[in-house]
């Protein structure tokens, strides 16, 4: 059975000045029906401009999709016409979008916002439209619901508006939502109810979920599966269990080490991940992240590894990622103490 979102091979470049950013470059993926994806990676990597691909909201110019397909649902989303791509948006696809305010029209009423999807997609009439909007509203735990659809986007709290904003993705019940950092700005308790809710939602209504974030207590949490990205391309890609549990990319062991654990002694110290991403209008020749890789080796230097399968549903970007054992990366050892020697 071919699953509910399959990208392959998609690329987005944007043409500036300063030459072309590949901001993603050959990324592929699936997401089954009621799963939860994780994309994980720092600010720049290209994970919201790959979700922003595949319902084509890539500003033109200078933003392109220079190539690749986006499979949904039996449709390849790339050749689809804008009248049908517009049917879709909103409707079976649905995206959170990273900024509620910047989102939110500040204009209309946030009642209004949501019951436009509802008649346009849904065909309902004005009062069912709006009786629906207040069952949404409800459902994503905002009091007096039904009074608060007069409200302006200004007079609800940044929760609060993450809260109207996940309401409106699914109020046409769509088959995939997309959440782009739906927690940003949000202080963690607020963070842990919105994620509840939509792992509830999830659940009760069947819909894959794609979460981009950077916060890997997130994904470790509410993922399925996880996705890392550096440089616009996935370089491993398993389930959360195993991403955790059993790195196989330097990128991920260095992610992961730089983040407070509440089983780590008080006296150990985070280790960043030295440097800083690359320029991807100039990227370096071999593997992205080998001028910051501490098991670099001269390959990685020279060629860029292949994802290649490492394990059971584990695939990893890495020319020595048999090296990377979990002895290796608990004691953050580079290759050359296990048989390697590092450049």
């Amino acid at each position: 059975m071919a699953p509910l979102l399959r990208v392959k091979d998609l690329k987005t470049y944007f043409f500036t000045e300063d030459g072309v950013v590949k901001a993603v470059d050959g990324v592929s993926y699936d997401v089954e029906e009621g799963e939860t994806l994780g994309l994980v990676g720092e600010s720049g990597c290209g994970k919201s401009v790959s979700a922003l691909s595949i319902l084509r909201l890539i500003p033109h110019p200078p933003g392109k999709i220079v190539g690749g397909e986006v499979w949904f649902d039996g449709q390849d989303l790339l050749k689809v016409d804008e009248d049908e791509i517009r049917h879709i948006r909103g409707n079976r696809i649905a995206m959170v979008f990273q900024e509620p305010m910047t989102s939110l029209n500040p204009v209309l009423t946030i009642g209004r916002q949501i019951t436009e999807a509802l008649e346009l997609h849904l065909k309902l009439d004005k009062d069912a439209a709006r009786r629906r909007a207040a069952e949404l509203l409800d459902m994503v735990g905002i009091p007096d619901a039904a009074k608060r659809l007069n409200d302006y986007p200004h007079q609800f709290s940044g929760g609060m508006r993450q809260r109207v904003m996940i309401a409106m993705a699914l109020s046409c019940n769509p088959k995939l939502l997309l959440a782009d950092e739906p927690t940003t700005a949000l202080d963690v308790t607020i963070q842990a109810q919105i994620l509840e809710i939509m792992a509830r939602l999830s659940r009760e209504l069947g819909t894959a979920v794609v979460i981009i974030t950077h916060n890997l207590g997130v994904v470790a949490r509410y993922a399925d599966r996880v996705n890392v990205m550096y440089a616009g391309k996935i370089v491993e890609s398993a389930s959360a269990l195993e991403v955790y549990g059993h790195p196989r990319h330097p990128y991920t062991v260095g992610l992961l080490r730089s983040v407070p654990r509440l089983d780590q002694a008080r006296k150990d110290r985070l280790e960043p991940i030295e440097g800083v991403p690359p320029d991807l209008a100039n990227l370096p020749k071999g593997c992205s992240f080998a001028p910051r890789c501490k098991w670099r080796q001269q390959i990685c230097l020279e060629q860029g590894p292949p994802l290649a399968m490492v394990g059971e549903g584990h695939m990893s970007a890495c020319w020595f990622w048999n090296e990377l054992t979990d002895d290796a990366v608990r004691a953050g050892r580079p290759v050359e103490s296990v048989g390697g020697g590092a450049q």
